[in-house]
């Protein structure tokens, strides 16, 4: 019998030690096993996660691009040809805003009289608005529109004050002369005058004056003569215009209606319309010519005839 002590402890296996270590353990061995491996794991998915952040990023980027923005269509050039005016070119051409956009465009080259244009004149179709400039450019047009209203006030208030105190009466509407002249429209008050200059009209000034008058006043012939035309005057719109027995022309501009035909004889003070707005017209009221010829281009001072044919105006 063997020597108490003496006997060789039987070999155990790596793997039945490693059981019997797991066994003896227990759950303080068993957990940190099962955190290292569940940290191992995390490390290994936490790639994962951010390469698939990355990828949907990725993708997401090109939804954010945005295509870029077209021009708009450039402005086009329009050359006024005989019969134009404003309103017609604006509803022929399609422009937005209509004449009064399409006036306001080229102000510069039109004038301050937009009834004013003339074959040859070049005008910008569908020009793209400034926001400040054309607040300073009307604020400056307005400024001289009162100016010029201003000037022509004044010598107005003086004759009308002249001619009430010649016929000892409140009223200054002016009577017929005794050579059968008279002014076109009872009370005549002028608001633009003759020869206001305008750098880019074609004459360089007004070829009238206008005289106040709202929608269906009384427009009558200055003296006796023979009507030459009563009809559409294009940027005029309805006129009339009528030969006198001394040669020259008288023009009724932007009439609302007419009263006579060409070729019909007409006396001094008989009516022939009455007042509008047609044609290129800012507001109701009488453009009065005189002139050497029938047509645009040999204006004379409207007043100073008058005046030579006894009408206090």
């Amino acid at each position: 019998m063997p020597a108490k002590g003496k006997h060789r402890r039987p070999k155990t296996s790596p793997i039945t030690r490693g059981f019997v270590a797991a066994g003896t353990s227990g759950a303080a061995i068993a957990i940190p096993l099962m955190g290292a491996t569940g940290a191992h794991a995390a490390g290994k998915t936490a790639p994962v996660a951010t390469s698939s952040h990355t990828a949907v990023t990725a993708a997401a980027a090109p939804a954010a691009y945005k295509a870029p923005h077209k021009p708009a269509a450039a402005p086009t050039t329009y050359s006024v040809v005989a019969g134009d005016y404003l309103s017609k070119i604006a509803d022929e051409h399609n422009v937005r805003g209509g004449w009064k956009k399409l006036y306001q465009d080229n102000r510069e080259r039109v004038g301050d009289n937009p009834s004013l244009i003339h074959p040859g004149l070049k005008l910008t179709l569908g020009a793209a608005s400034k926001a400040k400039a054309p607040e300073k450019s009307q604020h400056r047009e307005k400024s001289q529109a009162r100016s010029a209203t201003k000037a022509a006030s004044k010598p107005a208030a003086k004759t009308a004050a002249k001619a009430s105190t010649d016929s000892g009466s409140a009223k200054s509407a002016p009577q017929t002369s005794s050579s059968g002249f008279t002014t076109p429209i009872d009370g005549a008050t002028v608001i633009t005058p003759y020869h206001l200059a305008g750098s880019m009209w074609a004459s360089g000034y007004h070829t009238g004056v206008d005289f106040a008058a709202s929608t269906g006043t009384t427009v009558k012939a200055v003296g006796p003569g023979t009507v030459v035309s009563a009809g559409w005057g294009g940027a005029y719109g309805n006129e009339v215009v009528i030969q006198h027995s001394d040669g020259s022309y008288s023009q009724y501009a932007h009439l609302s209606s007419l009263a006579v035909s060409a070729g019909q004889s007409v006396s001094g003070g008989q009516q022939i319309g009455l007042s509008g707005s047609t044609g290129n017209s800012t507001g109701p009221h009488l453009h009065f010519e005189i002139r050497t010829g029938p047509s645009y281009g040999s204006d004379i001072d409207p007043l100073a005839y008058l005046r030579q044919h006894g009408v206090t105006v």
